[in-house]
């Protein structure tokens, strides 16, 4: 459940949009590999022919056992950063708030989509270090196509939903004010651009 809610539910921009030899998308695709990987072993304890549909159509097959009942089961480094998993929780946390939110813009009809959506915190003390050090990757984290952060010398969170500014990317389907600068592909945002230019210049090299 955490994996498709959140994990899976962020990394699909990424995956989507991103061109194949990005080092971020790259990244991506290592994880959710070896994620696969660990649970065909496990799966394949309880559930011995679906561990082995999994196993049969992992990339790579040519260099792994011919069978997922042929391995041994995953071994855990036994190591965890606290504090990484600690930040990733609280960042969580502020995600649910998000995502009541957007729920309740979708209810009155202010938006549709989620990425139609701009989102406006304003945060004081811990959370406001935890958001600001976040950056950029609030929208990817919240699935939205903006983020404002406001600090606060005290009090509580609060959250504004209202729609995002700019005109909708044909390619990735978020909102920027971007949209239309680029003549070769007027219908895309900048980050998109950014994406097509590594495609074409990944292509001219092969």
């Amino acid at each position: 459940m955490t994996l498709s809610a959140r994990y899976f539910d962020i990394l699909k921009d990424r995956l989507y949009t991103f061109a194949p030899g990005n080092q971020a998308r790259r990244a991506a695709q290592t994880a959710l590999y070896r994620i696969v990987d660990a649970l065909a072993r496990m799966l394949a304890t309880l559930l011995a022919f679906t561990g082995d549909e999994i196993w049969e159509n992992l990339p790579g097959a040519e260099s792994r056992a011919a069978s997922v009942h042929l391995t041994e089961l995953p071994i855990a480094s036994g190591q965890r950063d606290e504090g990484l998993a600690a930040r990733w929780e609280d960042l969580f946390k502020v995600r649910e708030e998000v995502m009541r939110a957007l729920e309740e813009a979708r209810v009155a009809k202010l938006i549709g989509g989620s990425l139609e959506a701009a989102v406006d915190i304003t945060a004081s003390g811990k959370t406001y270090d935890l958001l600001e050090g976040s950056g950029d990757n609030l929208r990817f984290a919240f699935i939205v196509s903006q983020v404002s952060l406001t600090k606060a010398e005290t009090g509580n969170m609060s959250i504004n939903v209202r729609r995002a500014e700019g005109q909708k990317c044909e390619r990735c389907w978020n909102y920027s004010t971007h949209v239309g600068e680029y003549q070769r592909y007027p219908t895309v945002c900048e980050r998109c651009i950014a994406a097509l230019e590594e495609i074409e210049a990944s292509e001219q090299l092969a």
